[in-house]
């Protein structure tokens, strides 16, 4: 496993367990509009990930932090998978906190993950790999957020785009 790709699983993981055990945990790291805009936390655009809706939550979200992470952590080298994993987690949370009802609160790192969808999509088209394969993988989660109440589909098209964004900056050659 790539060192970053398991710190983050080791730190989301920890804090869920955190959240199980410590009361009000979970309260001062969602997401929530009226919180970040109203009252000025704005830490939330990032801890929001650090929060889960139950154990099933957190499990599919971190293995497909696992699969994508890892992959990525590879092809784009640490700092730039960090930085990509953080630009995808407050793209999620904006666009969750801009176009969700003021009493919405979210909870999750699958902005964070679209936003890991939407960079392997980029990089795969860099090495000339298949990318129908992702399409259809995004497709489907994302029609999930649609079927099932209480997904923020906000987030996840934040951070699909927020990824999309970031790997092709973070991708592009350097200018002298």
């Amino acid at each position: 496993m790539r060192p970053i790709t398991k710190l983050l699983i080791t730190v989301i993981s920890g804090f869920y367990l955190a959240c199980l055990l410590v009361p009000g945990l979970e309260e001062n790291l969602y997401l929530n509009r009226y919180l970040v805009f109203n009252l000025g936390e704005y830490w939330r655009l990032l801890t929001v990930a650090l929060t889960h809706g139950g154990l099933m939550h957190l499990f599919f979200n971190m293995y497909a932090l696992l699969i994508l992470g890892n992959s990525l952590e590879s092809a784009i080298g640490q700092k730039k998978f960090l930085a990509l994993f953080a630009i995808s987690q407050i793209g999620a949370s904006l666009a969750s906190i801009y176009f969700s009802p003021i009493n919405l609160v979210s909870v999750g790192a699958s902005g964070a993950i679209f936003g890991l969808f939407g960079a392997m999509i980029i990089v795969s088209k860099r090495f000339g790999l298949e990318v129908k394969q992702i399409y259809v993988i995004v497709g489907i989660n994302f029609a999930i957020g649609f079927i099932f109440p209480g997904i923020d589909w906000r987030a996840h098209l934040g951070g699909l785009i927020s990824g999309v964004i970031a790997a092709t900056v973070l991708l592009s050659p350097a200018r002298s």
